[in-house]
């Protein structure tokens, strides 16, 4: 679930998360007026771009910079000595 978080979600959500605490943060006063002024003049089309663009980003950095080496043998799990000695690529 953390992986699905910070892999997916967190560079999908982040330029809108940003955008909004910039947004509370920069605002001089309340409108008291339109109290959903903010919500309804966000740029969601960009927000939406710049979050697939760094989720894109993020997942060809992990593709390529994660992984083993494509030319080892997988060595499958296996119980041995009273514990269980996980799979790996040797």
């Amino acid at each position: 679930m953390t992986r699905i978080l910070i892999q997916y979600l967190l560079p999908l959500l982040l330029p809108t998360l940003l955008f909004f605490a910039w947004s509370l943060l920069t605002q001089r006063r309340r409108a008291a007026h339109a109290p959903d002024a903010t919500v309804r003049e966000t740029p969601w089309l960009w927000l939406a771009i710049a979050g697939v663009v760094l989720l894109g980003a993020s997942l060809v950095t992990v593709a390529l910079t994660g992984g083993s080496d494509p030319t080892g043998t997988y060595q499958s799990p296996r119980y041995e000595d009273g514990r269980i000695i996980p799979g790996r690529v040797k």
